[in-house]
């Protein structure tokens, strides 16, 4: 399977894995989803990383090989959970409160985030299509201002766009650390994947306990099909995201665009499913950041 493929499946499950995160949080209480979610991601790695410090002549294909690695590592792998562990509740409780044709166009300006966290921390620097591109994201960011303010929702004073924001850039950030781990650190795909699902398990456990306490006031939990599902779609979409990167030829840029391809199943799904009320007079502010998403990756390969 080529890697133009790949990145397709990758965005399309990743788009479904959206929806399944508004259904499964809708009415819903957060954080027992964002466990159980999790631990059904981790069940399905657990089994390869036994294996692979086990019997490692036992795993058939390379990419389910977990390679071995020291406490160190443990604490890098562990820090990348907890970073995108908070990223998730911030994004999970914006999205139990907020319109998911107005959250998935937030997240998809993620790059530009991640542009200028590289600016600032890793000392890059960008030619004039790069800050084209950045402009023009930030301007449909400014057009879905407009769109929410019609729905009652004013970023500057709505805390559940607060939250979403937050989610963003702890987003960005993450993409930030997964360069580093990747490709200055050396560690293999499967074993960040994997070892980030457990962790993941770990972080969410604390706040799962006390949730079940009841520490806080809290709501009810009820279980949905959809819980399941997005543990299960957010493994497809960076397993197939993953192998992409891993063919020869792949064009980063290009397959960065075609992930964030994603918003539209996302947006146009939850007009379809949610009926959310006003959808199309966002999409002008969506189609004007997928157009800034676009300039960036022309910038990056040019």
């Amino acid at each position: 399977m080529d890697w133009v493929t790949l990145g397709l499946i990758s965005a399309v499950v990743l788009g479904l894995y959206d929806l399944g995160k508004k259904h499964a949080v809708r009415d819903n209480a957060v954080l027992p989803v964002l466990f159980w979610a999790q631990v059904v991601a981790a069940s399905i790695w657990l089994p390869w990383v036994i294996l692979s410090h086990v019997r490692p002549d036992w795993i058939p294909l390379n990419f389910l090989r977990v390679e071995s690695i020291d406490a160190l590592g443990h604490v890098r792998l562990f820090a990348k959970s907890a970073l995108v562990g908070t990223s998730w509740v911030f994004a999970y409780f914006a999205l139990k409160h907020l319109p998911i044709s107005l959250v998935a166009p937030i997240r998809a300006t993620s790059p530009v985030w991640t542009l200028f966290g590289a600016f600032f921390l890793l000392g890059e620097r960008f030619n004039g299509l790069q800050w084209t591109g950045i402009a023009v994201t930030l301007g449909g960011f400014y057009l879905l201002s407009l769109a929410g303010r019609k729905e009652g929702i004013r970023f500057h004073k709505n805390r559940w766009v607060l939250f979403i924001i937050v989610a963003t850039l702890l987003g960005a950030v993450s993409s930030l650390y997964d360069k580093y781990l990747l490709n200055t650190l050396g560690y293999q795909a499967q074993t960040v994947q994997s070892w980030f699902a457990l962790y993941l398990v770990v972080f969410f456990f604390p706040f799962f306990w006390g949730w079940k306490r009841r520490w806080w006031p809290r709501g009810e939990f009820e279980w949905r099909w959809s819980i399941p599902f997005v543990g299960i779609a957010l493994l497809i979409a960076d397993f197939a995201y993953f192998r992409a990167l891993e063919i020869e030829g792949v064009l980063i840029g290009v397959l960065s665009c075609l992930r964030r391809g994603s918003v539209l199943v996302s947006f146009g799904g939850g007009l379809w499913l949610f009926k959310e009320k006003n959808g199309l007079q966002k999409l002008p502010a969506l189609l004007t950041i997928l157009l800034g998403i676009i300039v960036l990756v022309a910038a990056k390969d040019s």
